[in-house]
């Protein structure tokens, strides 16, 4: 009897238990379920953030530009080249095509190095913002506190020049004054004593005049600013944090890259490699960074604002605010039917398209071409490195912009070019 009521004592006490356990088991069971659902949204979430880096629609842009690519470069008979697409911190396409020397069998690898010619002035612009933002400056400086030696024609003229004018081509100069002494191997130290036989044709920071030597004058005011080498400068505050393991400045560096790219000029019998000429390295921040098409990607992705530490967002905002109108872009072959304005900030070309912007820089000396090209609205950007002077170079970049931005379709500028 003791025993049977021991017995129903407990079997009563699991029931009552028992009775707890369901509602506590059940709430464990949708808070379990609860769980897998914010982890899924949480996984969902995730996959939109990264879906915004790898796109399903730049994705496919991707993949027909690589088609356009090797079909252009093959038609042309381009020797070597390379490519990278990102879409905001992920890059999405990185190839590479040919030879690093036409006649030899070493390749084109995604860590070949090219000059990067006048996209060099990117690097520039956005050192001498970085310390502009560090007050080591101030873009209303005038040149001639860093360059006392800087004299026009009509001496106050020279007086008015100011940092902020070097980096946007609003000096007021003729174009490219003085380029033909470069191209004769003199130094800019040499050169500087003719701008004193010139004037301005308006007041400095009212017309747009592209320049190359007055531009390196930038290296002064850098030097003289902060007692550091513009050499040192780029290599500490962006090689190095970037990672751009095959970056460098000037001719001795290129030369001594094992994997570098040869340049080459067209002749009557296609494409020739040539000597690696110093003209343009003598303006190093117009002309003389080198690097690969693997740098480029890190710089593309600095560039759109995901290294804030090396470029702030203000510095980036700075580099792209337009300083300076530039009409005669409206009528350039490839850009004339996209963009809508054309302006330039400090070391970046700045195109209009619809509610959009590119911000945009080429380059080119002798025996190389490059560009790179970003999307400001969509994060998506591009660059391409040749190892030969063609115009394909603006046809890609060109028409990957307009698939980009919906003025025009990849697919038909690859049928067009079957034509």
């Amino acid at each position: 009897m003791v025993f049977f009521t021991v017995i129903q004592g407990i079997t009563n006490s699991f029931r009552g238990l028992q009775g707890r356990l369901i509602p506590l088991l059940a709430a464990l069971s949708l808070l379990a379920a609860g769980q897998a659902v914010a982890d899924a949204a949480g996984q969902e979430k995730s996959a939109r953030v990264a879906g915004k880096a790898v796109s399903k629609d730049v994705q496919a842009s991707a993949k027909e530009f690589d088609r356009y690519f090797r079909q252009l470069l093959e038609q042309h008979g381009i020797p070597g080249a390379a490519y990278v697409i990102v879409d905001h911190d992920q890059v999405v396409a990185m190839n590479t095509y040919g030879v690093r020397v036409k006649g030899k069998h070493a390749k084109v690898t995604t860590h070949t190095v090219f000059r990067l010619a006048s996209v060099s002035k990117t690097f520039a612009a956005s050192m001498a913002a970085v310390l502009e933002h560090e007050q080591k400056f101030s873009w209303g400086d005038k040149v001639v506190r860093y360059v006392p030696k800087l004299s026009f024609k009509t001496p106050a003229l020279s007086m008015q020049l100011q940092v902020q004018h070097l980096l946007s081509h609003s000096s007021g100069l003729t174009p490219n004054a003085y380029d033909n002494y470069l191209e004769d191997n003199r130094p800019l130290s040499k050169i500087l004593p003719m701008f004193a036989t010139i004037d301005p044709h308006c007041k400095p920071g009212k017309c747009y005049g592209y320049q190359n030597v007055l531009f390196s004058l930038i290296e002064d005011v850098i030097h003289k600013a902060t007692g550091v080498p513009y050499s040192r400068q780029l290599k500490d505050r962006f090689f190095t944090p970037l990672e751009m393991e095959d970056a460098s400045l000037g001719w001795e560096s290129f030369m001594a890259a094992n994997n570098r790219a040869a340049p080459h000029v067209q002749t009557g019998r296609g494409w020739r490699p040539v000597k690696v000429e110093k003209e343009y390295y003598l303006a190093a921040p117009a002309a003389g960074v080198n690097a690969s098409i693997s740098d480029m990607g890190q710089w593309l992705k600095a560039q759109m604002g995901y290294y804030p530490d090396v470029l702030s967002h203000d510095v980036i905002d700075d580099l792209t605010t337009e300083r300076v109108e530039t009409r005669r872009h409206l009528r350039h072959r490839i850009w004339r039917d996209y963009i809508d304005h054309a302006g330039y900030g400090l070391g970046w070309r700045l195109y209009s398209v619809g509610d959009d912007r590119i911000i945009f820089h080429g380059g080119w000396v002798a025996g190389f071409r490059a560009a790179v090209a970003y999307s400001e609205k969509r994060k998506v950007g591009i660059a391409i490195l040749m190892n030969a002077e063609s115009r394909v170079i603006s046809d890609l970049t060109g028409n990957f912009i307009a698939d980009i931005t919906g003025r025009g379709k990849l697919v038909q500028a690859i049928a067009a070019a079957k034509k």
